[in-house]
C-alpha cells in the first residue's frame, strides 16, 4: 500500500475532528496528521483507517481509536528524548505517534503473532524504538528503569505497581483502569513514595492480561 494525497487528506480531517474533541497538543495534532494509519490495516479495511473509531487488528486485540491514543499521548506530556514505555504494542500505531514526538520508545507485547507482525513492519517502515519486547507488561521493563512516562494501552482491573515503582519522580503513568469500561487515570510520582492521581472519564479497552506462571 502507498501513502496517496488522498491518505493525506483524510489524515488531515482526521486530525481537525480530534481538536474538536478537545485535544490541543499541536504536536500530538501534527503526529495524527502526519503517521499513515491506513498501514498499519489490512489493506482490505483502508477505508476505516481514518475514521475516528477502534479496529480489529487479530489476537483479539484493536488499533485504538485515534482520539483515544491522543488524549493518552497528550496527557503523557511527552517531550523530546523522554524515556516512554509502551504497554502493549499491538499494531504500532501508538508508537509511532510516540516516536512522531521523538520519545525514547521501549514497548512490550504479550501476544505472539502481535509481536511477530509489528516487529517486522516496524523494520520495513524503518520505525525505531530502542526496544521491542515480547513480555508481561505488567512486570514492566525493571532493567530500564525509570521512565519519564509510561503508557498502557489496554484495560486494566488494578494498577500494577511494578509500574508505578518505575516512574522517574515527576514521570507520569497514563493507564485505563476498570473492567468492563475503564476510567482513564494519570499518576504523578511526586516522590519515592507519594504519586497525585487524576481521572479523566470512561472509555473502552481491549484487557491488559497478566502471565500468571
Amino acid at each position: 500500500m502507498k501513502d496517496t494525497l488522498k491518505h493525506r487528506g483524510m489524515r488531515k480531517n482526521l486530525a481537525e475532528v480530534v481538536a474538536a474533541k478537545g485535544i490541543t497538543d499541536q504536536k500530538v495534532l501534527d503526529a495524527i496528521k502526519t503517521i499513515p494509519r491506513h498501514l498499519f490495516l489490512d489493506s482490505s479495511f483502508e477505508d476505516h483507517a481514518y475514521q475516528d473509531k477502534a479496529f480489529p487488528i487479530g489476537a483479539d486485540q484493536t488499533i485504538s481509536q485515534p482520539y483515544t491514543v491522543a488524549f493518552q499521548t497528550e496527557l503523557l506530556k511527552v517531550g523530546p528524548n523522554a524515556k516512554i514505555l509502551e504497554i502493549g504494542t499491538g499494531s504500532g500505531y501508538q508508537t509511532a505517534v510516540l516516536l512522531h514526538l521523538r520519545a525514547k520508545v521501549y514497548t512490550i507485547e504479550r501476544q505472539s503473532e502481535l509481536f511477530k507482525t509489528t516487529r517486522l513492519f516496524f523494520n520495513k517502515m524503518h520505525y525505531r524504538p530502542k526496544k521491542v519486547i515480547f513480555g508481561d507488561g505488567y512486570k514492566g521493563l525493571p532493567q530500564e528503569a525509570p521512565f519519564d512516562g509510561i503508557i498502557v494501552t489496554a484495560g486494566a482491573p488494578e494498577v500494577p505497581r511494578a509500574l508505578l515503582s518505575q516512574l522517574k519522580i515527576g514521570g507520569r503513568l497514563v493507564i485505563p483502569v476498570g473492567v468492563d469500561e475503564q476510567i482513564m487515570t494519570l499518576f504523578v510520582r511526586k516522590s519515592e513514595k507519594e504519586f497525585e492521581k487524576k481521572e479523566f472519564g470512561s472509555f473502552r479497552f481491549v484487557p491488559l492480561l497478566e502471565d500468571k506462571n
